[in-house]
């Protein structure tokens, strides 16, 4: 028999979501931080900013881990046959060189 009741609340389309808008929202609380850097740390702006990137930052923590959790069994299937397979993936290789080349970016620029 077909189970057409809805659920009330999707609690892994809430975790990805959460991940989605604290993760569009770090990069701009970050920018903003990085042109206030020279204001005085009392000042509320500056403080504002800072605390938003916090919170931004915990709550992206927080919602990335809950979501991997709620998935670790496609994660751990992925794993076990990623282990099976001999070599890296393309996505596996992207992604590494997407971080570095951002790491790059952002740590290349604060050395004068």
């Amino acid at each position: 028999m077909k189970n057409t009741e809805r659920k009330l609340f999707n609690v892994r389309g809430f975790f990805i979501l959460t991940a989605t808008v604290t993760g569009l929202g770090l990069p701009i609380t970050g920018l903003a931080n990085h042109v206030l850097q020279m204001e005085p740390i009392i000042s509320f702006s500056r403080h504002a900013w800072m605390s938003a990137h916090n919170i931004l930052g915990i709550l992206f923590t927080v919602s990335t881990v809950s979501h991997a959790i709620l998935n670790r069994h496609i994660l751990l299937n992925y794993f076990r046959g990623y282990a099976a397979r001999s070599g890296i993936t393309r996505e596996a290789v992207s992604a590494i060189v997407l971080v570095a080349v951002m790491l790059f970016i952002a740590v290349g620029h604060a050395v004068h």
